[in-house]
C-alpha cells in the first residue's frame, strides 16, 4: 500500500499516486509494498528501494548511506507497544534527490498513524521532505518516551510489590515468586527492545545531522534537540534496565531466603525429635534384662523423658533466636 502526501499551507494532504506530481509530493509512505509498487516508485522518483533483507542488515553501512544523491536511513521501531510484547521491525527513511521523503516499512508503528492526522490538522511546516522527516522523527521519539514512561511506572509498581508488600501479602509465606519473575522478564524484554530502537535512532539522527544540507537554521537546531532527546531517553532506558537487573537479583535472593527458611524449619524439627527418637529406640530394644520394663512408673517415665528431651532443644533454639 502506498500513500502520497503533498504540502498545503504547511499541512499534509493525502492524494492519489496517479494524480500527485513528482515535485509536489513531499512524503511517500510505503507499507508492505508489492514488487510492482516498488518499481513504480523507483521509476517515479529515480531512486532504488531497498529490499527487506537489506533493511534488516545490522551493519551501520547497510543502514545509513548515500547513493546517487539519495540518503538512506534505517531504524528499528516498535509497534503494538501498549503491552509487554511489542512488534519490532526496520523502517527505512529515504530522502530523494528531489527532496521527497520516502518511508518503507512492513509493520505499523503508531507514529505513522498519529503524525499524518496531526499534520493534516495543524500547520507543522511540512513544506519539504526533510521537514516532514524531522516532524515524523519527533513524533516517533515522543512515542518512545511515552512507552518508557509507562514501563518506568510499571517497574516502580513492581518494586513496591517486592519490597513493600501489603499486610495480606506479607502474611503469606508461599508468595508466588514465579509471577514476579515472569513480570520482570517481560519488562526486561520490553526495555531491551526499546534500547535497540533508541540505538538505531541515535545513529539515524547523527547521520541526518551530517547530511541535512537543505535544512534551515531552525531545522538544524531541531535535529540537534532531537539527538539530545534520544540520548536522554537512551540513558533513561539504561537506568530502567539496571533497575530491572536489581529487582531480578532481589527476587532471586528472596526465593533463596524462603527456601533457606523452609530447610531451617525442617532441620530444627529433625533435631527436636532426634532425642525422643533415641529414647524410644532405647526402650524399644528386646533385651531380657531391662529394669524399667517391670517398673510400674516405667511407661510414664519414658514418655516424660521423651517430652523433656524434645522441649530442651526447642527452648535452646528459641533462646538463641534460631526460631
Amino acid at each position: 500500500m502506498i500513500k502520497v502526501y503533498i504540502a498545503e499551507n504547511g499541512r499534509l494532504k493525502p492524494v492519489e499516486l496517479s494524480s500527485a506530481g513528482r515535485d509536489a509530493a513531499v512524503w511517500v509512505d510505503m507499507l508492505s509494498p508489492t514488487e510492482d509498487e516498488e518499481r513504480a516508485i523507483e521509476a517515479w522518483l529515480g531512486i532504488a528501494v531497498p529490499t527487506r533483507a537489506d533493511m534488516e542488515e545490522i551493519e551501520i553501512s547497510s543502514r545509513l548511506y548515500s547513493e546517487d544523491g539519495a540518503h538512506y536511513m534505517t531504524a528499528t521501531l516498535t509497534a503494538r507497544a501498549d503491552g509487554d510484547q511489542p512488534q519490532m521491525g526496520p523502517v527505512t527513511f529515504i530522502l530523494s534527490p528531489a527532496g521527497t521523503l520516502v518511508t518503507l516499512r512492513f509493520h505499523e508503528p503508531s507514529a505513522f498513524q498519529i503524525f499524518p492526522q496531526r499534520a493534516a490538522k495543524a500547520a507543522l511546516g511540512c513544506g519539504s521532505g526533510e521537514a516532514v522527516l524531522i516532524n515524523l522523527l519527533e513524533v516517533i521519539t515522543d512515542r518512545l518516551a511515552d512507552i518508557l514512561e509507562r514501563a518506568g511506572r510499571e517497574i516502580l509498581e513492581l518494586s513496591r510489590g517486592i519490597f513493600h508488600p501489603s499486610e495480606k501479602k506479607a502474611s503469606k509465606r508461599d508468595r508466588d515468586f514465579q509471577i514476579i519473575l515472569r513480570r520482570i522478564g517481560r519488562k526486561e524484554d520490553l526495555i531491551s527492545k526499546l534500547q535497540d530502537s533508541l540505538l538505531t535512532m541515535q545513529r539515524l539522527s547523527g547521520f541526518l545531522s551530517a547530511v541535512s544540507t537543505r535544512s534551515s537554521r531552525d531545522g538544524r537546531a531541531r535535529i540537534k534537540t532531537l539527538s539530545r532527546d534520544i540520548a536522554s531517553l537512551a540513558d533513561h532506558a539504561t537506568g530502567l534496565s539496571q533497575k530491572i537487573g536489581f529487582l531480578l537479583d532481589a527476587t532471586l535472593g528472596m526465593i533463596s531466603i524462603e527456601q533457606s527458611a523452609i530447610i531451617k524449619i525442617f532441620s530444627v524439627v529433625a533435631v527436636i525429635f532426634l532425642p525422643p527418637t533415641l529414647v524410644a529406640s532405647v526402650y524399644g530394644m528386646n533385651f531380657s534384662i531391662m529394669p524399667e520394663l517391670q517398673w510400674p512408673l516405667g511407661y510414664p517415665f519414658a514418655i516424660g523423658l521423651m517430652v523433656l528431651s524434645a522441649l530442651l532443644p526447642f527452648w535452646y533454639f528459641k533462646r538463641r533466636g534460631w526460631l
